[in-house]
């Protein structure tokens, strides 16, 4: 059998190291716990050192210059992106406001075209041309707000502000230039078809007036287009309107003075036609050249139109008589007057008083003869006053 060694510590007061019961060597805890620490030290020390080293600092310094230098870049283009962003709202801005400059530009215009237009549906309405599809008159079209700067709406308004800005200018500008168009084609049919039906009824009677033509017509004021051919299209035609109004006036005056109104104020019966009739006198068929209209002795006789008085005095089988010579060369003729109002050379107007109901001449009881003549020639009345009636249903509508 070996025998057993016990270790002993070689100085003096040192801790005895344990022993096993079968005499193997025991190490403490603390022991290792305390070498375990050294190692990691000693791991601690070599790793700061290798750190420390110039090339490894270097190395580590070169990567977060690198991340330092992206990040940078990024930022450098995000700002750029910024700018761009900022420019083009700037821009679009700007664009906008433009928008709104020229609207409220074009409206100004159309405004003034526009009281054009009313004026004209003024001068129509003062013709007693009141067309029934023509709209009401309305100053109530909001106007266009001039646009401020820019930079002041980049910063206060939002995309859609702005868009609901131009979309109400726009909306503003199109109803204006609706109305007046509207205006105008009720107009231009109105007048335009009455100054047709007065033209027509006075061509039945030989009468063809002398009309003013577009050159020489009397316009408003003289305004300056719209840009663009809605623009163009809505001030020629207003121009257009004022020259048909001025044609529909000399028709309208043309018919006034036409010798085709009733030569009393009031009758209620026809005597006598014109044409071939039993002659009172004679009893025989005779050839009347005129109507006869029964009245009170001394009743007011009227010219039939405008003229000037050509004959005032006896006539044969007349009695006294009146002779007005019209535009055209037309005469109207008044026999058996009991006065005159008149004298030759005398300029009367439509419905002039020209002498008295009476029953001078040949003839058997009070009644006025009216005849009308043109070039020297008797002509039936009747299709003069009937168109009298025509006319006076045109005129006024």
């Amino acid at each position: 059998m070996r025998a057993k060694v016990s270790l002993r510590p070689f100085g003096k007061g040192a801790a005895p190291v344990a022993t096993s019961p079968d005499g193997r060597l025991s190490i403490r805890p603390i022991v290792l716990y305390l070498g375990f620490a050294g190692l990691l030290a000693t791991n601690a020390l070599t790793l700061v050192g290798f750190l420390m080293a110039p090339d490894v600092a270097k190395l580590f310094a070169g990567k977060a210059d690198s991340v330092l230098t992206a990040y940078e870049d990024r930022i450098a283009q995000l700002r750029l992106e910024v700018d761009r962003l900022q420019s083009r709202h700037y821009a679009q801005t700007g664009d906008i406001n433009l928008q709104l400059q020229e609207l409220a530009q074009t409206q100004e215009v159309l405004a003034e075209q526009h009281q054009y237009v009313k004026q004209l549906a003024d001068k129509a309405a003062a013709l007693g041309i009141e067309p029934a599809g023509a709209p009401a008159a309305d100053d109530s079209t909001p106007a266009v707000d001039a646009p401020s700067d820019p930079a002041q709406d980049s910063l206060g308004g939002t995309d859609g502000d702005t868009d609901a800005k131009v979309a109400a200018a726009t909306a503003s500008v199109n109803k204006m230039m609706d109305e007046s168009r509207l205006a105008l084609a009720a107009l231009s049919d109105e007048t335009t078809t009455r100054t047709d039906q007065i033209l027509g009824t006075l061509a039945t009677i030989g009468i063809k007036p002398k009309l003013p033509d577009d050159d020489t017509a009397e316009g408003g004021p003289l305004l300056p287009p719209v840009d663009g051919a809605e623009g163009t299209s809505l001030i020629d035609d207003a121009n257009d309107i004022a020259a048909a109004l001025d044609r529909f006036k000399a028709a309208r005056d043309a018919a006034a003075i036409a010798p085709v109104h009733k030569p009393l104020s009031s009758y209620s019966r026809v005597s006598s036609i014109f044409g071939n009739r039993k002659d009172p006198f004679t009893g025989r068929l005779a050839f009347h050249s005129g109507i006869d209209f029964a009245a009170p002795q001394g009743s007011t006789v009227m010219s039939a139109g405008a003229g000037t008085v050509t004959f005032a005095g006896q006539m044969s089988g007349y009695g006294n008589a009146v002779e007005v010579t019209h535009e055209g060369g037309i005469i109207t003729r008044y026999g058996h007057l009991s006065a005159f109002l008149v004298k030759e050379g005398d300029t009367v107007s439509t419905g002039s008083p020209i002498g008295r109901v009476g029953s001078t001449g040949r003839s058997t009881g009070p009644h006025l003869h009216f005849e009308v003549r043109r070039a020297d020639t008797a002509v039936d009345p009747a299709r003069y006053l009937n168109a009298g009636k025509v006319l006076q249903k045109i005129v006024t509508g």
